[in-house]
């Protein structure tokens, strides 16, 4: 027996942490501050996989330089090393991470096939329904002044009524469940905290989600997460 002064629970966790430990960090390409890489950031936080972050700025045009351009085609944030992998899209790269490192930290899928499929329902909604408003404020509201370009007004009041609506069904959901999948916390809930912690705590146009009894419940719990707060460490750090 490797471990035989501990419980067989606590040596199967031993025996994940040493082969943990011996797996090469994961090579993250992008910036903590990025929405998309913050999701990938707090994905392997959560799953207390090892990583190595390697800043690319897309601001000072990072993305375009041909070597970068070798591994993301479309020039954007993040792109993720690992073992002989190369990917990009964050989501993707976050369920990766979230399977590659399943039998340890967070359990991100739930821990049965119908918590999963849940997960990646709920994962489906924030793609299709959640992100697109969201992003079109936060691009306006956030990315457009820090480009020295002009906000559109009408853009941001159009995307946040679109907002509201897709809000309402979450408020009611939220109404009857602790989390978007169920009472766990799970990568669908993870994968909203970037766009959202931008709409609320830097645009400060965050009233559709703290005017929700619900969702503001929901916003602060997961918000409050310590890998998320790690990410908001990581992109303060100049």
């Amino acid at each position: 027996m490797l471990y035989p002064f501990l419980s067989s629970t606590q040596a199967r966790q031993s025996r994940i942490d040493l082969l943990s430990s011996m797996m090469a960090p994961l090579k993250i390409y992008g910036l903590a501050m990025s929405t998309c890489t913050g999701r990938v950031l707090a994905t392997a936080l959560e799953k207390g996989a090892t990583f190595e972050l390697q800043p690319v700025d897309p601001f000072s045009g990072g993305c375009k330089k041909p070597e970068y351009l070798a591994l993301q085609p479309f020039g954007q944030i993040p792109v993720l090393q690992d073992e002989g992998l190369t990917m990009f899209e964050s989501r993707a790269i976050a369920r990766y991470i979230a399977s590659k490192y399943e039998a340890q930290g967070t359990p991100l899928y739930g821990r049965s096939l119908q918590e999963r499929a849940k997960v990646e329902q709920w994962l489906e909604v924030e793609s299709q329904n959640y992100n697109p408003p969201i992003a079109a404020a936060v691009c306006e509201l956030v990315v457009k002044p820090m480009k020295g370009a002009p906000t559109y007004m009408q853009i941001v009041n159009e995307s946040l009524a679109k907002l509201e609506k897709v809000l309402d069904i979450y408020e009611d959901h939220l109404s009857k469940n602790e989390y978007l999948a169920g009472n766990f916390f799970s990568l669908a809930d993870l994968s909203h905290i970037p766009f959202t912690h931008y709409l609320v705590n830097v645009a400060k146009k965050g009233e559709a989600i703290t005017s929700r009894k619900h969702v503001n419940a929901w916003w602060l719990k997961i918000s409050s997460r310590p890998s998320w707060q790690k990410v908001l460490e990581l992109a303060s750090k100049k």
